[in-house]
């Protein structure tokens, strides 16, 4: 590992030779053409291969509807350009929400939720002569569950080391199997629901040890879901082929997922017995390929628990979370972790398109890193993550105009991320300043510089 950095390149060639100082794997190429093509997604096709990954905004109405300012901030997704908008977290039962203004869908508001799909076809093909795919992440939050004002976690084992970060006692009740067992049937029922909201579909949310991330690193619980890979992957393998027998051939289920937990064994996912920083990427590779077997049209990897510690490993950064840790390793480092995390998974599954993340903290050469995965076959898609809520509109200035603008770009501050912590409604501070500043300096003077969980 090399000493951590800010960002701080003038040029493209500068990049390049901090890359070969680290002997990172980060390749790059000055033709980005590439990201201009469609990809086949399912029976279905994206117009581009740039995506917007799942990025919450908690501002949700209270009864789990879009709010204007969700509306917002697809509409800007959807003006943006890219070829698909893989929409945020979506709750598949109340106590599964992370937030009370997380997004739920349920029979009552079903025609919210086909107005925010009708808004982001309609936009993006007004500006950009094509309408992306959207899809919609279900999700249930397990351990980081807050329905209401107060935690509400639910947890599938016991984590001595996570357990005591959100109050949680050695007496605390694990959720049970038939538990398990009747929440597949929402996740269902949550399916059916955005295939007729006019979602093109879901991705069955499977990272950043929310309920069924944590499921996958079950190592010590009882019973049909714990212990073995069969028993940990038994409700994500389960749940993919009942969605798919409901919603049909043409509906497209995706699935992102933790590669690396970075988590002491036997508490975490894809990592060596050894060492909690080794990966050990056999199960996740099998998981990956399961779960093509199992009808998944789409997948994206991430790593890390960004509740826990080493944030960097889901989104490398210049400046922490308040009280967060700085890395023992360059950002180039955390970038090339997450992009060999996208290329092994790729090369594993083949003709499934795979989504890469880990590319935000590049800026404005984000284009030149994208596009040389895509051509030596290490992804299918482009994910533009935090970049998103800075810099909506990346996808069309790439592609109409070969280049981001370093003005525009995403900065890695965190205060996007700060602002959730403080159980507030997210967005870039520093480029939508106008909406988020007031809602990053609200919750600093409430939380008195203190995190919140």
């Amino acid at each position: 590992m090399t000493a951590f950095e800010k960002f701080g390149f003038q040029s493209l060639d500068e990049l390049k030779n901090k890359i070969k100082e680290l002997n990172a794997d980060i390749p790059v190429t000055e033709d980005i053409s590439v990201l201009s093509e469609s990809v086949a997604v399912g029976k279905k096709t994206a117009p581009n291969s740039l995506a917007i990954l799942p990025m919450e905004g908690c501002d949700g109405e209270l009864d789990g509807s879009p709010s204007q300012l969700t509306m917002r901030r697809y509409r800007r997704f959807a003006e943006g350009g890219a070829g698909l908008i893989w929409g945020e977290a979506c709750a598949v039962a109340v106590e599964g929400r992370a937030n009370p203004h997380q997004l739920f869908l349920h029979k009552g508001n079903l025609a919210q939720f086909r107005d925010l799909t009708d808004l982001c076809r309609e936009h993006g093909e007004q500006r950009n002569g094509k309408k992306p795919l959207f899809l919609l992440q279900l999700t249930h939050s397990g351990r980081y569950a807050r329905p209401f004002d107060n935690g509400a976690p639910m947890i599938v084992q016991h984590d001595p080391l996570l357990d005591p970060k959100v109050g949680i006692t050695e007496d605390y009740p694990v959720i049970t199997d038939e538990y398990l067992d009747a929440l597949q049937e929402k996740y269902v029922q949550s399916a059916v629901l955005a295939k007729e909201a006019g979602f093109d579909g879901v991705d069955i949310k499977t990272c950043h040890r929310y309920l069924l991330s944590e499921l996958l690193a079950a190592h010590v619980r009882k019973g049909k879901y714990g212990g073995d890979f069969e028993n940990r992957s038994r409700f994500l393998l389960s749940v993919i082929k009942k969605v798919r027998e409901a919603v049909g051939e043409d509906f497209i289920i995706a699935s992102r997922f933790n590669v690396f937990d970075a988590h002491p064994y036997p508490y975490g996912f894809g990592v060596s017995r050894e060492a909690e920083w080794i990966p050990d990427l056999r199960e996740p590779l099998l998981l990956a390929k399961k779960m093509a077997e199992a009808g998944v049209d789409l997948l994206s990897n991430s790593a890390g628990n960004p509740y826990y510690r080493f944030p960097q490993v889901t989104r490398p950064f210049d400046q922490p979370a308040v009280n967060g840790e700085i890395p023992e390793e360059h950002p180039l480092e955390s970038v090339a972790r997450l992009l060999e995390f996208t290329k092994k998974i790729q090369e594993t599954v083949g003709g499934v398109p795979v989504v890469g993340n880990g590319y935000s903290w590049l800026r404005e050469y984000l284009p030149f890193v994208g596009a040389a995965n895509k051509l030596r076959g290490g992804c299918a898609f482009v994910g533009l993550g935090r970049q998103a809520f800075a810099y909506p509109d990346a996808p069309r200035d790439i592609m109409d105009n070969g280049s981001m603008e370093k003005r525009k770009c995403c900065i890695a501050c965190s205060k996007c991320t700060q602002i959730m912590r403080d159980h507030g409604m997210t967005g870039c501070v520093v480029r939508d300043s106008e909406i988020y500043a007031p809602m990053y300096q609200k919750g600093e003077k409430e939380s008195d510089g203190k995190l919140r969980y």
